[in-house]
């Protein structure tokens, strides 16, 4: 690995090593403390239509997030190796997809602070995706 090649892509290793940990760190609370969040997340929806879909909706975050911490990390790595930072831009389009879905779950509790709070991850992330997209590069 050419060290001008990592010189050049160190705001998206940052950017995705932000990612690894905080989805990661956010997905295993999630596993480790299941009750808690289910106990959370059914009085913070009790009042709207996904009430009954409390559990659906924890299970597919979690695995969404681990997804992409996961994902991420494993792009860091594949960069380091090949040079592509392909995998890390999969990973920020599918964290952009989770917290897309945060924010619709936030806004339909009528959250709209934590809607707020997800704001400046989306905005991580969709720059993730520009400094990493392998469709935009000239060779």
């Amino acid at each position: 690995m050419q060290p001008e090649l990592i010189l050049q892509n160190l705001p998206a290793l940052f950017a995705a090593l932000l990612v690894a940990i905080l989805f990661i760190q956010s997905g295993l609370d999630k596993v480790f403390d299941w009750k808690g969040n289910m106990e959370w997340l059914t009085g913070h929806f009790s009042k709207s239509f996904l009430s009954g879909f409390v559990w659906i909706m924890l299970a597919k975050l979690t695995v969404l997030e681990l997804a992409t911490g996961i994902a991420s990390a494993v792009g860091i790595v594949y960069f380091l190796v090949t040079g592509s930072t392909a995998v890390i831009f999969w990973a920020a389009t599918l964290g952009a997809l989770t917290v897309v879905g945060l924010f619709f779950g936030q806004s339909i509790a009528k959250d709209y602070p934590g809607a707020a709070v997800l704001v400046p991850y989306f905005i991580l992330l969709t720059a993730l995706m520009y400094l990493t997209n392998p469709y935009t590069r000239v060779s």
